[in-house]
């Protein structure tokens, strides 16, 4: 059974920064096509960032972009976004997700899901 741990979640200034972290078991990791999606109160839960398999590829939604990286390391099975310049708006409970199809170029078939993790972005 596929299982995600996210970890490095809490309270930042506006300005500052965050660092998040999956810990993906259950599979092939290595294979697998990552992502962040966040969900604002009130809010639909949407996409903010994906890494292809290989860390070759990363995708970022408008709002984040220039501002979090995604990154991966294949070895600890892990996925990272760091957040910087936070903003009040970033302000989410962050979810770690996957596509466990093998070496997806797709970014629309995640099918598992972290637990989330609270960011609060405030003065």
């Amino acid at each position: 059974q596929v299982q995600l741990v996210e970890s490095g979640g809490g309270s930042a200034l506006p300005g500052g920064s965050l660092r998040l972290s999956c810990v993906a078991s259950g599979g092939t990791f290595s294979s697998w096509t990552m992502g962040w999606f966040r969900q604002a109160p009130g809010k639909e839960r949407e996409f903010a960032a994906g890494i292809n398999w290989n860390g070759s590829r990363t995708y970022l939604t408008q709002s984040v972009n220039g501002r979090f990286t995604i990154s991966r390391d294949n070895a600890k099975n892990t996925v990272t976004l760091q957040m910087n310049s936070l903003k009040p708006e970033d302000t989410a409970v962050y979810y770690c997700a996957v596509d466990t199809t093998p070496y997806s170029s797709s970014l629309g078939g995640f099918d598992y899901w972290g637990q989330g993790i609270q960011v609060t972005v405030s003065s």
